[in-house]
């Protein structure tokens, strides 16, 4: 495992090689552009972001996809960023940014393994996890229309998970748009 984050090339790359379709990968580039603006948004009101950490755990943070569409892509995707041997902080993200986080109830629920955490705590993570639920499939949608699918779906934590994390996000960002 190594500390170094990979090129942006070297992202994308990857997630080719591991099978990703061309619609998952624009929909990574999409949440990737998405989380790079919000993460320069925070950085100017003086929060400490790694800006290159956000736009690469974006770009692969779903590349589980490339094996299921189910919720699981999360561990999925965390193996295969192990295996390729990424740093931590992206396996965190890719973990960690499903349904604005999985508890640990759900995540035994899931079968996942029950050693681990799937909600996101550090700042790049929250700001990968709120990209991602504002965009579907490329194009950028309000957090209302996850929200509402969520609640569709009849997963109401999850709903609630995703508006407390917009919320959050809004709230650091201050004049969000």
């Amino acid at each position: 495992m190594s500390d170094k984050l990979p090129s942006r090339e070297r992202a994308l790359q990857l997630l080719y090689e591991n099978g990703c379709s061309v619609n998952v990968v624009n929909h990574c580039k999409a949440v990737a552009k998405l989380a790079v603006e919000t993460a320069e948004a925070l950085k100017r009101k003086g929060l400490s972001v790694d800006l290159e950490l956000v736009e690469i755990g974006a770009l692969l943070h779903d590349i589980g996809r490339s094996k299921t569409h189910s919720v699981n892509h999360a561990v999925e995707g965390a193996k295969i960023a192990e295996s390729a041997g990424l740093p931590n902080s992206v396996v965190s993200i890719i973990k960690r940014h499903v349904g604005g986080g999985i508890t640990p109830s759900e995540a035994r629920a899931l079968g996942w393994p029950s050693d681990d955490d799937y909600v996101p705590t550090t700042l790049e993570e929250k700001i990968v996890s709120f990209a991602d639920k504002l965009i579907k499939g490329s194009k950028r949608v309000p957090v209302e229309v996850t929200i509402e699918q969520l609640s569709r779906e009849a997963k109401p934590e999850a709903a609630e998970r995703v508006r407390k994390l917009h919320d959050e996000i809004a709230a650091l960002m201050g004049d969000y748009p």
